[in-house]
Parts: C-alpha cells; structure tokens; sequence
C-alpha cells in the first residue's frame, strides 16, 4: 500500500436532512484497512430521475429494500445520504490503483472509503468529467441487453432524458436500424442529432416499430410508447414511477396486435445477456463505450459541491432543465 497524498480522516458529504431540504455535512471517514481505497471526488453526476425522487420523498415504502444505494447511509425517506454516480482518484490504496481515476456508486461526498472491488478504472481515453455518465450508460447497455435488437429493426425512444439518450446513443450504432427519438421538448433535437439519431414530437413519430424504448417516466409517454408499435411489437419500459399509479390502455387493440410489455432496470444483469456476464462487465463495457464525445452533449451544467443543497429543489421543481447535472468538487 502506498499514498499519493493526504490520508485525512474526514469529508463532507451531501444528506437528504428531510423530503425537499438538503444540507452539507461533514463526516468521519473509516481507517482504510487491506484491500480499501481512499478515493478523492472530482466530479458526481445527479440522476434527474431517481435522486430528484429521492429528493421529494417519493420513494414508495415497500421499495425502500430495492432502492438502497450501494453506499448509502441512513434510511428512506430521510435522514439519507444518497447518489450513485461518482468520479475520483485513488490516493491511497494498491499499487496499481494509485493516482488513476476511477467511478464508484457513492453518494456525493468529497472523499470516501470503498474496498478496492467497488471501484472501476476509468479507461484513460475518458475524461473524468464524462465518466460520471458509466451508470445511465450502463442502464442503457442492460435495456438494449433486454431488448435485443435486430438488424433492420424499426425502433423509437420515447424520453429525451438521461437514460433515454443513452440509449439513443447506443442504438445509433446498430446497422440498418431506424431510430428515432420522441421528446415534448423540441430543444432535445440538437441533442439527437449529436447522437446521431433522427426526432420527433410525440404526435409526429413514425409508428409502426417493431422496439419501443420508453422512458420519459410519464403516463402519456407510456401510452405513445404502445401506440407506435407494430403487430407483435415490443415496449420495454425503462421508467421508474416511484408512488405514481400509471393507467395503460391494455383493452382496446393491445390482445389482438399481440404486443409485449417488458420492463428493465440496471438491478439485475440481464438474462439475455451472454452467460457469466457480471455487474463490473457491464460498467466496464459503459466505461469504454464512454470513448465517444458525443455523450458531452448528455452534460448539462455544473454545480459546485458545496452548492448542492440549492441545486436539487431547483431540479426536483424542474426550474433547471438539462439533462446530467454534473456537481464539481475542489
């Protein structure tokens, strides 16, 4: 073992003091024992969807088990440090890990104890800063290992948002596949076409899919999201809709057009992936997909570490639009 600087035991860290109030905490850090690591934060991403959920206590109670993060300290819906997207360097720790970047699923706190197998080198082609994308990436990956799609597939994304970007950007580098992504948001064109793939609003997207993606976390997205199939055709639903009921319309045509309704989350590696596929195969994998710059475009903004008690109303009430908000630390 071997340092590359400070072995301080203390940090601060972001907590959830009660549903709609944050504050800034500091926190004692563990001695790092054989096989930790003490990673120092450079950058966090929020996820617009789950944290800003978390954030207005809407985490539904017999789903407090299934949403725990990895590192998460404290319970639902609040005393809660949460967050699961996390870039830093090594400073103490294994020999081989020493001084690299890495991403962990860590709450956002500016320095932090972890065994050495909960953190994945940051490939050195990656920034850190896009590296906080590796876990709506590895959503992404596990969706399209759910999906399996087809060369020629006729595919729409429904939810311009992190995660239904992410896999926009994957699909558009399916061959002979026609993909679309459907937003209310007009201004998700742009974003699109970085991706490199066609838009639409709802009402004007081409049906007749034989994949639909949907993760806009809305009622009326999921209901467009079956509307766009094709007989036989397949929805995998991707939205998390915490204590919200969501109404379909599975009477109507749904039984005679036969179509499927599939849901995925990134807790489980997908069965249809190739056997003995692991959790850190699939964030390895996102790590290295992160290559691209064009995921820059999937960053929307940056928040200084000590700012975050201000930022998460104004995401949770949607007054700052975007997509990942990035919060930076010194």
């Amino acid at each position: 073992m071997k340092s590359t600087g400070s072995t301080e035991r203390s940090a601060r860290a972001f907590w959830l003091r009660e549903p709609g109030c944050g504050e800034i905490r500091d926190v004692g850090l563990p001695e790092p024992g054989e096989g930790d690591v003490v990673v120092r934060a450079l950058y966090s991403g929020v996820s617009r969807g789950t944290e800003t959920l978390v954030f207005r206590g809407g985490v539904p109670a017999n789903q407090y088990g299934a949403m725990r993060a990895p590192f998460q300290d404290g319970d639902f819906p609040a005393p809660v440090k949460y967050g699961y997207l996390s870039v830093g360097v090594v400073e103490w720790g294994p020999g081989e890990l020493l001084g690299r970047n890495v991403f962990c699923l860590f709450p956002h706190q500016t320095r932090y104890v972890v065994p050495a197998s909960a953190v994945t080198l940051v490939p050195e082609r990656v920034p850190a800063g896009r590296a906080v994308l590796a876990g709506t990436v590895e959503t992404a990956v596990n969706a399209l290992w759910d999906a399996a799609p087809l060369l020629g597939d006729r595919i729409a994304v429904v939810g311009g948002g992190m995660v239904g970007c992410g896999v926009a950007a994957l699909l558009a580098r399916f061959p002979g596949v026609r993909v679309q992504l459907v937003d209310a948001d007009a201004g998700r064109a742009g974003v699109a076409r970085v991706l490199g793939v066609d838009f639409a609003l709802p009402e004007e997207a081409l049906g007749e899919c034989d994949l639909v993606v949907h993760a806009s976390a809305s009622e009326a997205g999921a209901r467009r999201s079956l509307e766009l199939l094709a007989h036989e055709g397949t929805l995998i639903e991707m939205s998390w809709y915490g204590d919200r009921v969501v109404g379909l319309p599975l009477g109507e045509a749904f039984h005679s057009r036969r179509l499927t309704v599939r849901s995925s989350q990134v807790g489980t590696v997908s069965p249809r992936a190739r056997s003995g596929r692991t959790y850190g195969d699939r964030l390895a994998l996102a790590l290295d997909l992160l290559a691209d710059p064009a995921f820059d475009v999937l960053l929307s903004g940056d928040t200084p570490f000590e700012e975050l008690p201000e930022l998460l109303p104004r995401l949770a009430s949607g007054e700052s639009g975007g997509l990942c908000h990035r919060v930076t630390y010194a």
